[in-house]
């Protein structure tokens, strides 16, 4: 089951200390699109916009990997610019290291941001790369989803409790 642990797990995006993860040498960033920076199905809002702007300024190169269609990625990314890859077919690693090829990182160096355990996170560690779980920002999804997240909680509770974590505690450090 430990496959399936994140490296770290933090209960939104805007708690992972990104510039102390760029100041150990990370220099990419791939991002997961829905539950992760937006609610799903959501276009990117102004809050999105400016933390991506604000991972741009500290330095870092940026792509969103999806399992979704060309049309949800390609509108979601019209205002961030990054880099993107659809249809990603998470959780192999074909789409993680084709994204790291578009940002000219490799697994030492990139980070991996995402919702999802079973997609998300497994491919992440899959394709060797630092994976950093996010709870999913609503609690609106597809069916699919809805019946992942189950065996999700037990892998949750079980990595908080071998980190000597309580119900609720996250990674508070890079």
């Amino acid at each position: 089951m430990q496959n399936l642990y994140p490296d770290r797990y933090f209960d939104k995006k805007e708690d992972i200390p990104f510039k102390t993860y760029y100041q150990k040498g990370y220099q990419g960033v791939i991002f997961d699109i829905d539950n992760t920076l937006v609610p799903h199905d959501a276009p990117a809002d102004e809050k999105t916009i400016r933390f991506i702007s604000n991972l741009k300024a500290i330095g870092y190169r940026i792509c969103l990997l999806s399992n979704n269609d060309k049309d949800r990625v390609a509108s979601f990314n019209e205002c961030l610019q990054v880099e993107y890859i659809y249809k990603a077919n998470k959780p192999f690693r074909r789409g993680y290291e084709k994204a790291m090829e578009v940002l000219h990182t490799d697994p030492n160096n990139t980070l991996f941001v995402g919702d999802q355990i079973f997609t998300d996170v497994w491919g992440a560690k899959r394709a060797g790369i630092f994976s950093l779980l996010l709870d999913p920002i609503d609690s609106k999804e597809e069916i699919q989803i809805v019946f992942k997240r189950i065996p999700e909680r037990f892998i949750k509770w079980s990595y908080r409790r071998k980190r000597g974590y309580k119900k609720g505690q996250y990674d508070t450090t890079a």
